[in-house]
């Protein structure tokens, strides 16, 4: 395995490069990971150096896409495997997110598509993305399901550290960040792959043989 160490500064100037490079109308970006390897933060971080590129984001997290209650909890609030197949919304994030960015969209981007708190739309209004856009979608177990994004990056957690960092009261997700590590492999499928076990050190893998 060939890791090289980054400064978190320097790790963002290398992401935004690779977007900076990217030719297309509006670049559809994922930041996969479980919520313990910090994917949210790591989003925020690249919007404001995009737009100093000239590049403006919108930022959209699977949070916000998550599928009504009454389906999502069908088994149980503190089901792994429904946490794995059934709790978010990916259709809708295609629909809604990544389809109006795709050669010849509208480039209208619905940034939140249902509340879980309040269990129902949060009515949001669609952001026009305008061209050299890029949209930064972060959340968990985004990769190998077919969703049509333009650059990927998975931050890595090993098993320990990821049980570690994991708050208890997530816990019971995990078997699921193992399943998916098993029947996935997210790290064959993105673009760029990050260790992030050891805060403010990013490692990004660029071998893993």
């Amino acid at each position: 395995m060939q890791v090289r160490p980054l400064t978190p500064q320097r790790l963002v100037a290398e992401i935004v490069d690779h977007l900076d490079a990217w030719t297309g109308t509006w670049c559809r970006m994922a930041i996969d990971g479980a919520p313990a390897a910090g994917t949210a933060e790591f989003a925020d971080d690249l919007v404001d150096p995009l737009r100093e590129r000239g590049r403006e984001a919108v930022r959209v997290s699977t949070r916000d896409y998550l599928r009504p209650a009454s389906l999502r909890l069908e088994h149980g609030h503190r089901d792994p495997d429904s946490f794995y197949t059934g709790w978010f919304d990916l259709d809708g994030l295609r629909r809604e997110v990544l389809d109006p960015l795709a050669d010849g969209g509208s480039g209208l981007v619905l940034p939140a598509l249902w509340d879980p708190a309040a269990d129902r739309s949060p009515r949001r209004e669609r952001i026009r993305l305008p061209e050299r856009g890029v949209v930064l979608v972060d959340g968990p177990l985004l990769l190998g399901a077919g969703l049509p994004f333009d650059r990927t990056v998975h931050l890595e957690l090993p098993e320990a550290a990821l049980q570690r960092l994991t708050p208890d009261e997530q816990q019971w997700t995990l078997p699921a960040y193992r399943r998916y590590a098993a029947e996935v492999d997210p790290r064959l499928l993105a673009g760029t792959v990050v260790r992030t076990d050891r805060p403010g050190r990013p490692a990004v893998i660029d071998a893993l043989s």
